[in-house]
């Protein structure tokens, strides 16, 4: 029985996700989960999904078995389903251990975290230091964190209770203005698997099967126009995946016009699916007819990168302390690399992910991917500086 047969047949409130509100990201209430072994009887993926405007990606979680018990890496939604895949693992494996928070600001990780916890009572929490919360500066056991069994990672990974068998580095925190960026890789030595949260990515040609299991933003994104119905088939699929990561990455790529209110209304009248679903038949985009270009460069055959929103408008405020922690992730020998986002396991050498950073460095090329599709990109981080929102870049090192 595949994964799709298996989500047919479970009760649809095994998918629920009772404070979607909290972040009220695509699909709400409703969270599918896909469990995959990476390494076997050690290393599992947990993937959901999550969007706005319906450019949906994956966002995963990662579990490794440890001697005594289990490993949270970047927990998800805890649906019933999640908790129910996740202790058929504990039965055969042993309780969860450690729940770890990679990261400072990424608030689509941390929200899950204090639910996911509460969940697995026996289970320490570990957060990436220097943690933060906006509009208000918040103790975590406010935000729902369990105050006796949260902890902070220790700078000197050697005094993490887990350290005989994985090693971390932590980047950050950097500062941008109102907030700062941090993240923490880890390192399974005996799988040789390394676990990164947004840092670097790579991009599937097809989409995810966890993206597959809801064709609707698929096909929604691969519409040339409001007046078009696009058939469920495998191309108009990969079509709209392909639209749909370089909305993601770029936010809007050269590539992409936009049309006017005028025309975006004429066409509402005239679309086949004018429900609050299809947003009323409101559809702005205008895909140029090369558009694939841009994705297959930003492709780069299923290479290792930095996505051009931390390249743009985040790692360039602190160069050197980026590549430093480049530096030391480099030299763990691993071969495979589980973000958590767009495409994993990632078959990979420390040197390939040495190489995604090199955009930082002084006698490289700002641009291996293209530069016309940074604009808008550029656009923001010249209008934030100037605001003094956030502080300028920095050179490069």
């Amino acid at each position: 029985m595949n994964a799709q047969d298996t989500l047919e047949k479970t009760p649809l409130n095994d998918f629920a996700w009772w404070f979607w509100f909290v972040v009220p990201l695509y699909p709400f209430s409703k969270r599918r989960t896909i469990r995959k072994e990476v390494v076997k009887d050690t290393v599992w993926t947990f993937d959901q999904i999550q969007g706005i405007f319906y450019i949906v990606v994956p966002i995963r979680m990662t579990v490794v078995k440890l001697e005594q018990g289990l490993l949270i890496y970047a927990p998800v939604a805890p649906t019933p389903e999640c908790i129910r895949l996740v202790n058929e693992l504990v039965a055969e494996y042993g309780d969860v251990k450690y729940i770890i928070l990679p990261t400072i600001s990424g608030i689509e990780h941390k929200v899950f975290v204090g639910p996911f916890a509460r969940r697995f009572p026996n289970a320490q929490v570990f957060v990436a230091p220097n943690q933060w919360s906006f509009p208000l500066n918040l103790p975590l056991s406010w935000l729902g964190f369990p105050s006796k069994r949260t902890h902070v990672l220790p700078q000197d990974s050697s005094q993490a209770p887990f350290a005989d068998e994985c090693d971390y580095a932590i980047l950050g925190a950097i500062e941008l203005g109102p907030g700062r960026f941090a993240e923490v890789a880890f390192f399974h030595k005996r799988s040789h698997t390394l676990l990164v949260t947004d840092s670097v990515v790579s991009v599937p040609e097809d989409p995810p099967a966890i993206v597959q299991l809801d064709s609707y933003p698929l096909l929604f994104h691969a519409k040339d126009s409001a007046v078009e119905a696009n058939a469920d088939t495998p191309a108009n699929r990969r079509k709209g995946w392909q639209r749909t990561a370089l909305f993601a990455l770029y936010f809007r790529p050269s590539v992409l016009d936009v049309a006017s209110w005028s025309e975006v209304l004429g066409n509402a009248f005239k679309a086949p699916d004018r429900s609050p679903k299809s947003y009323f038949g409101l559809f702005p985009f205008k895909w140029t007819k090369d558009w694939q270009r841009s994705f297959d460069a930003l492709r780069g055959n299923g290479r290792l990168f930095v996505a051009p929103i931390l390249q743009t408008l985040i790692l360039n405020r602190a160069p050197r302390e980026t590549i430093d922690w480049a530096n030391k992730v480099a030299s763990w020998d691993f071969e495979w690399i589980i973000p958590c986002h767009f495409d994993a396991p990632i078959k990979a050498q420390p040197h390939q992910l040495r190489q995604a950073f090199a955009f930082l460095e002084e006698q490289h090329d700002a641009y291996p991917l293209p530069k016309e599709d940074f604009k808008l990109l550029e656009q923001i981080d010249a209008g934030l500086s100037k605001l003094g929102i956030v502080p300028p870049p920095q050179g490069r090192s």
